[in-house]
């Protein structure tokens, strides 16, 4: 496997570079800190867009792809990206320079730990997204905790040590339990490479045992749900949001929630196919039930901030729908639903955050008729909350639309119940936006309240036309994601109809008819269970 390009390392380190050079500054030299911040993001952002031209939508193999040797035999520096997680690399480098540019004035204590904090955490977050050895992953998984800790525990709100280390305890103990299964797969296959373990299980010389598949499964998915996050492990997502500054909750939901998402398409579905099938109605039905109990938390919150957060938990719960109905279309509408989360509800905090940074509170009694001295803000606020509750033709809609339609297609009851959040969605937001937009001032200070600024203004017009773009363009996104989808759901029915096999007794052929009718009725309901694929069954 050779070394075919160094633009995954230059786009994964380009960011730690920069650092440096925020290093050899004087701490009080915070023009230039910030300058060179947003030029490091802006450059980073530029370099990754050329991983469009290069990046072949006809193939599934890994592309970009560098392998090196690293620590003895079993530890590689392998990168690689596909279908999957191409755009949530370009993701990650488009919202950093925005959330750099958010936190030019609120940020003005320890400025140089906070611009170096981001940046570390953007090297982190396409670390995740760009490893393809198993030890890579985990240290780049774990990088990300520790810059947002400090975003949240140093820069946050009142209660921030609160929230930071509630964030910390959820995270590390899904990621001690992923740790172990990691181990065990090593000790299984002999070696941390993503795409040699996973040929093994394809050729078919390593296996699990039913048993050790599904611990193994849970520990993997456990550290994902939690990061997503999946109800009802969902608790420190509304404190970390709540008391993060505006920066740090952009890329919390714009990015960091979408590891654990990525996390569940790149390990749990193509390395424990099996299990995850057996457990797939289980989590449909943590996924239906935080789409709802999401929407309904929203709809009476008085902190605008916390409403916002609690969006994510139901969003994020359609994302989870969609790759457990096992079928290209809804997981097609899954990826792409995570990068419209990524940006619509990045360009509400955005927005939330541009309204604290004038009152300094989140509560909504405290607004009220803004749109009258603010008309700028909040029409880009409307526009931003339309593309969060689906409204056609913005970006919201496709991803929605693809993972119902797909979902629907397997699974009826599950679409169903599903539909719901998208009506809710729409009553939160809508009631949100008339409470804090609409109608007569009421408190007096918002009467001379300053509207957009330009620097604003520039921020908001980029997310804006992001969601327009990402509404009328879907087909060059879904496009690129389509060949890794198909080739991840076809690994998965190869390794299930292996199973089905081994599952077989050998002596079956030597019993009697009546003995065979029997064994095989015994046998029906779980190979029904591991045969069931996205639009057809495999063969018994």
């Amino acid at each position: 496997m050779g070394t075919q390009s160094h633009l995954l390392t230059v786009i994964t380190f380009l960011p730690l570079l920069s650092v440096a050079a925020l290093l050899l500054l004087r701490s009080d030299d915070h023009v230039w800190i910030r300058r060179i911040a947003l030029a490091a993001s802006l450059a980073e952002f530029v370099v990754s867009l050329l991983l469009l031209p290069g990046f072949s939508a006809a193939t599934a193999k890994y592309q970009f792809e560098e392998y090196h040797g690293w620590i003895g035999d079993a530890i590689h520096y392998h990168l690689g990206v596909d279908g999957i997680s191409l755009f949530l690399v370009l993701l990650t480098t488009f919202l950093t320079p925005l959330a750099i540019l958010c936190s030019w004035e609120s940020i003005r204590e320890n400025v140089k730990g906070f611009f170096v904090a981001l940046l570390v955490i953007e090297t982190a977050m396409i670390g995740v997204f760009v490893s393809l050895d198993l030890f890579l992953f985990f240290v780049f998984w774990e990088l990300t905790l520790i810059p947002m800790y400090f975003m949240i525990g140093m820069w946050g709100h009142d209660r921030r040590i609160y929230a930071a280390v509630k964030f910390i305890l959820y995270t590390m103990f899904g990621s001690i339990l992923m740790l172990v299964a990691i181990l065990w797969l090593y000790g299984k296959a002999g070696t941390f490479d993503l795409p040699e373990i996973q040929g093994l299980l394809q050729s078919g010389q390593i296996a699990f045992s039913p048993r050790a598949e599904m611990l193994m499964f849970v520990a993997f998915f456990l550290a994902f749900a939690i990061k997503v996050p999946l109800f009802p492990l969902h608790t420190w997502l509304p404190d970390a949001h709540t008391e993060a500054p505006t920066a740090g909750s952009v890329i919390l939901a714009g990015v960091m929630l979408k590891l654990g998402t990525y996390g569940i398409l790149r390990f749990c579905l193509p390395l424990f196919p099996a299990s995850a099938h057996r457990a797939a109605p289980t989590i449909a039905v943590l996924a239906i039930i935080g789409i709802v109990y999401g929407a309904l938390v929203a709809t009476v919150q008085h902190d605008l901030k916390r409403l916002v957060a609690y969006t994510s938990v139901s969003h994020l719960g359609f994302v989870v729908l969609g790759i457990f109905a096992f079928n290209t279309i809804s997981i097609q509408g899954a990826i792409y639903q995570m990068l419209n989360h990524g940006v619509s509800t990045g360009a509400l905090f955005l927005g939330v955050g541009m309204l604290y940074d004038r009152r300094h509170t989140h509560e909504i009694k405290e607004y009220g008729g803004l749109a009258t001295p603010m008309p700028v803000l909040m029409s880009f606020f409307l526009f931003i909350a339309l593309s969060s509750l689906a409204l056609p033709p913005l970006n919201g809609f496709v991803g929605e639309f693809l993972i119902l339609i797909g979902t629907f297609q397997n699974h009826h009851a599950w679409a169903s119940w599903a539909t719901s959040g998208a009506v809710l969605s729409a009553i939160y937001l809508l009631w949100a936006y008339q409470r804090v937009a609409l109608g007569e001032v009421t408190v007096e200070k918002n009467k001379t309240l300053p509207d957009a600024s330009t620097r604003e203004r520039v921020i908001l017009a980029t997310m804006a036309l992001a969601i327009l773009f990402m509404g009328v363009a879907s087909p060059l996104f879904t496009r690129r994601m389509e060949v890794s989808t198909n080739a991840m759901l076809e690994q998965m029915k190869d390794q299930l109809g292996r199973a089905q096999e081994a599952s077989r007794p050998a002596t079956l052929p030597c019993l009697t008819p009546a003995q065979r009718a029997a064994v095989t009725q015994t046998q029906q309901p779980e190979q029904a269970a591991l045969a069931t694929t996205p639009e057809r069954q495999v063969a018994p």
